[in-house]
């Protein structure tokens, strides 16, 4: 039998490849569609005829069926009325490692399932657009970078019912999944290898206070300091940026010059507190040893490379996509929450 033409636009049509395959129209539907009840002998054909032919499927009609688009978006949020931060927020975004990794990871689980990831800014001004989007439907679930206790995103999500995994604990309680590092376990590290490496007068420049991650490393610090050596650590906030280490490094030997143990709370900030140091005249490590957080590229591109706290970023990325790949599978799972193991990679800067 002669196979019937093709569409209008010179592409193979479904019913072609019914015909190539000895199937109805219907059953070639629901093999392309993935439904789980064709027979695996009749699927195989199926698949045959369509790479013989050529088919590509429509994927707006299939999305019509299944009511998924195949997409997931990674969103990078900043509250509306947030003022912390002295870069602006796309300028971070494009040059801050974490965002770069946590991409990678997510990718590395869902490219292999024909998912596409679609990275979405929400910085203030785009925080409607970004709602109205996601509320039109165009991904199937949202990958969620926030960290600030007053976005008010999470919980918007919760309350669309668009699923959700954060990438930390949200500032506040809300019904949604978040893969995050035991923040404060990684801090206490940091203290300890500066005190063990006799280092005395410590002090810290710690994240925004108004983030989680930026508290709990700030807190678990001064904790282990506290119990090690019984004194109070001075501290300067920075917003995560080379350029707020470098700046807050200055401020803080200003006033403490006689510093010789800096715990940094990410490498971004420790990069630019070692440039900092070094134009002061303080040799790192001889004079003041300096630890980040996080082991991202910055630390291997410091001179000399920092000692870090390792947060495995590329596998928590994978974690989160996982849990949003669980929760569209099973949209009644309840929210959970994943919490991993930082470890401290010693280089030569501590």
């Amino acid at each position: 039998m002669t196979a019937r033409p093709a569409d209008a636009t010179g592409r193979p049509t479904l019913e072609q490849v019914a015909e190539a395959a000895g199937v109805s129209r219907a059953t070639v539907s629901r093999v392309i569609n993935e439904v789980p009840t064709v027979d695996p002998r009749i699927r195989a054909v199926v698949e045959r005829a369509i790479a013989e032919i050529g088919y590509v499927p429509n994927l707006a009609a299939r999305s019509l069926v299944t009511r998924r688009t195949d997409s997931m978006a990674l969103i990078v949020s900043e509250p509306p009325g947030h003022t912390v931060y002295e870069t602006p927020f796309l300028q971070r975004l494009f040059t801050d490692p974490y965002i770069g990794r946590v991409t990678a990871g997510a990718q590395e689980v869902l490219r292999p399932r024909g998912i596409h990831l679609v990275i979405i800014p929400a910085d203030p001004p785009a925080h409607h657009m970004v709602t109205r989007y996601l509320r039109q439907g165009h991904v199937d679930g949202v990958l969620l970078i926030s960290s600030h206790g007053a976005d008010p995103l999470p919980q918007h999500l919760a309350d669309l019912g668009i699923p959700a995994v954060l990438s930390a604990r949200p500032g506040r309680p809300v019904p949604v999944s978040y893969v995050d590092v035991d923040q404060q376990a990684g801090a206490r590290l940091a203290a300890e290898h500066l005190i063990g490496r006799g280092r005395r007068r410590l002090a810290t420049i710690c994240g925004p206070q108004d983030m989680p991650a930026g508290q709990d490393r700030l807190a678990g610090f001064r904790s282990a300091v506290a119990t090690r050596l019984g004194v109070e650590v001075p501290s300067v906030q920075g917003d995560f940026t080379r350029g707020s280490g470098e700046a807050a490094t200055h401020r803080l030997v200003d006033r403490h010059p006689d510093i010789d143990g800096l715990f940094v709370a990410n490498d971004l900030m420790a990069e630019g507190a070692v440039r900092a140091l070094q134009e002061r005249g303080h040799r790192v490590p001889e004079d003041v040893a300096v630890v980040g957080f996080d082991d991202s590229i910055a630390a291997r591109e410091s001179h000399p490379q920092l000692t870090t706290v390792r947060q495995p970023v590329e596998e928590m990325a994978g974690e989160m996509a996982q849990l949003l790949l669980a929760q569209l599978r099973d949209p009644q799972r309840a929210a959970r929450s994943v919490i991993f193991t930082p470890t401290l990679v010693i280089r030569q800067s501590a």
